[in-house]
């Protein structure tokens, strides 16, 4: 065995041995999905499907050959951010190919060294690994705790970043925005808003949480993702036509990135258009939502949350595994979050609710949750 694979065999050994060995899998289709992102349906929407193709054409290039400032820029491209800025309230906006890409971009350009991020601990680990590409001074505060980001904002160095979620992905709870937004305007600092899980839930047309509660201006910098909600893949960031000469000279994400093809712009405007379109989605998002927040009140060991991310804590590795196939021996395609993902102590499942699924489905996964709940 050579030197490579000794050292990744053990690697993963040790990996296997703590029970943490991550595996691909196949989505199973007799299961009812309680774990996708796909809150509105739109990634299994036909209709949206037809639109996109039709409207792609037999024409349109594979790819886009290169980088935006080499030769993989367009007028689509161009078009369609300008579309998505006037959908967030923007003055500008910029196409990346993930949201992950997205939050790199912004956290390892703007912050220099001598500046100061500080982020949610609960921040998704493309927040967290943009700000380790910075060299900035980098500081975590208690989820979604103002008087404990208030208390590290007085040590702050240079120029003060804050990093959070509108809607966090692992507990589905909101951040106080508005508090927050007035908290860092007292200290001069600038918010880097991640909408990944309120784009296309909340808000005008789709256009998330910042929008809906009209602090757009206030907000330096927001993320939108169209791999959640929407049913797609890419995201942009919108902000000022300064924030995105400065990306498009200083992000290496997006100055080393071969442009998104083609077949994804268009994919991006047939998404919102049709959300445009059947904005009702929403409401009955809101309705599922509701129906299964209600069908389990009053059972513990669960987060607060009154989006389509829901939880139900099961501390342990195994003891989650257990539940989880305990679900999924029923029918209900619900998948566990294991420690280190999330904190040990609180692995859970991670329920994600849709517009597609039904009242029966929901009530039913409801009465499986009390059965488990409940001491034998």
């Amino acid at each position: 065995m050579n030197t490579l694979e000794a050292l990744l065999k053990k690697r993963l050994d040790d990996r296997t041995e703590m029970g943490l060995l991550r595996t691909l899998r196949y989505n199973d289709p007799s299961l009812i999905d309680f774990t996708s992102n796909d809150y509105l349906g739109l990634a299994r929407s036909m209709p949206l499907a037809e639109r996109i193709h039709e409207r792609s054409g037999p024409s349109s290039p594979n790819g886009a050959t290169g980088s935006r400032l080499l030769s993989g820029n367009s007028p689509q491209h161009e078009a369609v951010e300008k579309k998505l800025a006037h959908l967030f309230k923007s003055e500008s906006a910029l196409l990346f190919g993930s949201g992950y890409n997205a939050n790199l971009a912004v956290l390892s350009a703007l912050p220099q060294r001598g500046d100061t991020i500080l982020y949610d601990e609960l921040s998704h680990a493309s927040l967290k690994d943009g700000a380790r590409l910075s060299l900035a001074k980098r500081l975590n505060f208690k989820h979604n705790d103002l008087h404990d980001l208030a208390s590290k904002l007085k040590h702050a160095q240079g120029q003060a970043f804050i990093v959070v979620e509108s809607i966090y992905s692992m507990d589905g709870d909101q951040c106080p925005l508005a508090e927050l937004v007035t908290l860092a305007e007292k200290h001069r600092a600038i918010v880097v808003l991640d909408e990944a899980h309120s784009t296309g839930v909340v808000g005008l047309d789709g256009s998330g949480l910042a929008v809906s509660l009209g602090l757009e201006e206030r907000i330096g910098v927001r993320v939108y993702t169209f791999g959640k909600a929407m049913g797609l893949h890419g995201a942009c960031v919108t902000g000022s036509k300064a924030l995105m000469q400065y990306l498009v000279n200083f992000s290496r994400p997006f100055i080393y990135t071969t442009a998104m093809p083609f077949h994804h712009l268009t994919a991006i405007e047939c998404a919102f258009d049709y959300l445009k379109e059947n904005i009702s989605l929403q409401q009955v998002l809101c309705e599922k939502i509701s129906l299964y927040v209600n069908a389990v009140e009053g059972l513990s060991h669960r987060t607060i949350s009154h989006s389509a991310i829901q939880t139900l804590i099961v501390p342990g590795n195994d003891n989650i595994r257990r539940v989880a196939g305990h679900l999924q021996t029923k029918g209900y395609d619900v998948r566990p979050i294991l420690s280190p993902t999330v904190p040990a102590g609180t692995e859970r499942l991670r329920i994600c609710l849709h517009t597609y699924n039904t009242r029966e489905q929901i009530l039913g996964l409801a009465e499986e949750l009390r059965k488990l709940s409940s001491p034998e």
